[in-house]
């Protein structure tokens, strides 16, 4: 799994409410044999004209907004249907956080999972740095998972946030649920040993059982 720290870059506005996962990755990038290619498909409906040309007006094939790694969303982004292909697509696509209102509650944990970092601040925060965004008044942003603040790059102005302690964790570390339990590989032996001595009967193996009872 891959880690983040921190991130700064060109953040693009896409500031629309209940943009879904079928948006973020159309159903037909689903049907290949392997995750490769996700982020070709990333907006697909909205990034690609019908004759296959992009769309001159999308956000993200404009100037600046064609090299950000931060999106800015609206509220209940990533809602609909459970599909990580969602936030690899983006991470594919170049992006490692995405800020909003709300959020999808299973996006938003595949998020960490895929190494995107999901940022909730409340709406009227996230509508103003839209609309500067917008207006070009400002450009990038600065995300610090450890201290769990936002910044606009180039003023003082900056905003807390808040992530569950192990999702957290997870992308931090870059560690997926099983690599985050090894962790504790010490102190599950032990726990084994402890056990194996309070109830030696569960660890014998069923030939053994067997002749004893004979």
């Amino acid at each position: 799994m891959e880690s983040l720290t921190r991130v700064t870059g060109i953040a693009a506005p896409m500031l629309s409410a209940n943009i879904d996962t079928d948006q973020i990755i159309p159903t037909r990038f689903l049907r290949r044999l392997s995750e490769e290619g996700l982020g070709e498909g990333l907006f697909a409906e909205w990034r690609v004209q019908a004759d296959g040309m992009p769309d001159p007006t999308f956000v993200l094939n404009r100037a600046p907004w064609n090299e950000a790694t931060i999106l800015v969303a609206g509220p209940n982004f990533g809602c609909g249907s459970s599909r990580e292909a969602a936030p690899r697509a983006m991470r594919q696509h170049g992006f490692r956080a995405v800020v909003a209102s709300s959020f999808g509650d299973i996006f938003f944990s595949n998020c960490f999972r895929c190494g995107l970092l999901p940022v909730r601040l409340p709406a009227e925060i996230v509508d103003s740095i839209g609309a500067r965004l917008q207006s070009g008044a400002i450009e990038q942003l600065h995300i610090d998972l450890n201290e769990e603040r936002l910044q606009i790059v180039g003023s003082d102005e900056s905003h807390s946030f808040n992530t569950p302690p192990r999702l957290r964790q997870m992308l931090l570390l870059g560690l997926d649920e099983i690599e985050q339990t090894l962790l504790h590989q010490t102190a599950i032996s032990a726990f084994r040993e402890r056990d194996r001595s309070r109830r030696p009967w569960v660890y014998r193996s069923p030939d053994a059982s067997h002749e004893s009872a004979s």
